[in-house]
């Protein structure tokens, strides 16, 4: 027992040292907790102001105007994948936009923001320039000439200046998308101009920015514009957008010019950008990301989303990943387009972009709306958040598109098809099938395909497979995670 003296002696002086040491790592534990604690809280407390009115009915209410009309759409339980995979596969129906299409919401958000700025003012002829494959052109022609003012109210001696509509709109698009893009676009009052398809960069994007640099300058061959003068001048905008306005005779350096009568009534030429222009994150971070929390009780375990310009799944998805980190964020990527390779592998490359693999010149794909080849703002925005991507080939889409109506009575667009079959891939990849809430956009409904993707005859010539029974199988087959 000659030991214990020893035990005694080292306990003594030892285990006052252990003693604070404890202490210290304890207080230290508990401090940083705090902190993480308190940082999580002011992160909530930051995404709670965005919020804006719960879901509802709108049987019992009138809105203002279209613009009224845009937003809180349903989310719907697409009951055959959802039973088949035995988890609930969740879309949002954009497709119920008054416009058609989820593009309703950049649309509004990138208009009302220039209004906002002063770079824009409705009624005064001005005209707003994008570059679409249509959803965004018939988003913003729609928008466009419901917009009004209250300035009219507080300035009488402005009514002289008065136009018919809001804005008039000029948009540039590929000569080969489906023609009842077209024909919506030209029944809005929209100048539309066609060019060959091409890289956004080199043609249509481009054109769009070109045409609202020179507005106002008198061009003979272009009737989408008015010889309002010879003079124009380039406003201080967005680091995107191009604001011209036809105004020469006010001197810019002077105070308070924004609020100069004359200024206020002269027409001006504005390039929205919608794949650079951060409305468009902002439109999904403030309204698509805040309704899907609210409409699931935030219940979201997956956001599926196609990306052509990148802000739905910039937008929804950071607010997501937000209030819930755990969020799974994915993106499906059709033939053709590049960002799969992206996410994947960090190099922004399709294997189709060798010479003459091609059958159209941007995104090769019978699917409109997404893809892309090329870095964006929202492409940018996006990226942090994107934890997996998934390629969704033509023959994939079309026979989602053909299982939902006959399965579920949906008639849905190319891009919402895309959607579908990637959160087929998701869940079963992860092994799902407990009940999770995976959440995709419906960006639009067939109505607009009649003419390509709906199509069977098109489809035959382009060689692109009609197999109803893929999906099926697709649900059957087990995926290795």
């Amino acid at each position: 027992m000659g030991w214990l003296p020893a035990l005694g002696h080292w306990s003594q002086s030892k285990f006052k040292h252990l003693f604070y040491g404890f202490l210290l790592g304890f207080a230290f534990s508990a401090t940083s907790t705090s902190i993480s604690s308190y940082l999580k809280s002011r992160k909530r407390r930051q995404v709670e102001k965005f919020e804006s009115r719960p879901i509802e009915l709108r049987s019992d209410e009138i809105v203002s105007g279209v613009t009224g009309l845009i937003g809180n759409t349903p989310l719907v339980r697409i009951n055959s994948l959802s039973d088949a995979l035995g988890v609930e596969i969740l879309g949002k129906a954009e497709y119920l936009n008054p416009g058609g299409s989820v593009k309703d919401r950049v649309a509004l958000q990138m208009i009302e923001d220039a209004e906002i700025t002063g770079l824009l003012r409705p009624h005064t002829g001005s005209r707003i320039f994008e570059g679409t494959v249509g959803s965004t052109g018939i988003s913003i022609a729609t928008i466009a000439k419901a917009r009004y003012v209250s300035l009219f109210h507080t300035h009488p001696s402005l009514h002289s200046f008065w136009h018919a509509s809001g804005y008039d709109a000029t948009i540039i698009m590929p000569d080969d998308v489906a023609e009842e893009k077209v024909n919506a676009l030209l029944a809005l009052g929209a100048h539309v101009e066609r060019v060959r398809p091409a890289s956004i960069v080199d043609k249509k994007q481009n054109l769009a920015r070109q045409r609202a640099s020179h507005f106002a300058q008198e061009d003979p061959l272009d009737s989408s514009t008015s010889n309002f003068g010879s003079h124009s001048h380039t406003l201080h905008s967005t680091p995107s957008s191009v604001v011209v306005t036809t105004l020469s005779n006010i001197d810019f350096d002077k105070d308070n010019w924004q609020n100069d009568e004359d200024f206020l009534t002269k027409p001006r030429g504005y390039f929205a950008d919608q794949f650079e222009n951060r409305s468009n994150y902002e439109a999904h971070f403030k309204g698509t990301g805040p309704e899907i929390w609210r409409q699931t009780s935030g219940r979201v375990d997956a956001l599926v989303s196609g990306a052509g310009t990148g802000g739905t799944v910039a937008g929804t998805g950071q607010y997501l990943k937000t209030v819930n980190p755990q969020v799974f964020i994915a993106i499906a990527d059709p033939d053709g387009s590049g960002l799969y390779n992206k996410v994947k592998y960090g190099v922004m490359y399709d294997r189709r972009e060798a010479e003459g693999t091609r059958r159209r010149h941007q995104v090769d794909t019978v699917v409109e709306g997404i893809g892309i080849n090329r870095m964006t703002n929202n492409i940018e925005l996006a990226l942090p958040v994107i934890d997996d991507a998934f390629r969704i080939t033509d023959e994939e889409a079309v026979a989602m598109s053909r299982y939902l109506v006959k399965h579920d009575g949906l008639f849905l667009g190319s891009s919402s098809a895309c959607n579908l079959i990637a959160c087929i891939k998701l869940v079963k990849k992860l092994g799902w099938k407990d009940g999770q809430h995976v959440v995709t956009i419906l960006c639009d409904s067939g109505t607009r395909h009649y003419s390509k993707f709906w199509n069977d005859d098109y489809l035959r010539k382009a060689n692109i497979p009609i197999n109803e029974g893929l999906v099926q199988d697709l649900l059957e087959q087990h995926l290795p995670r």
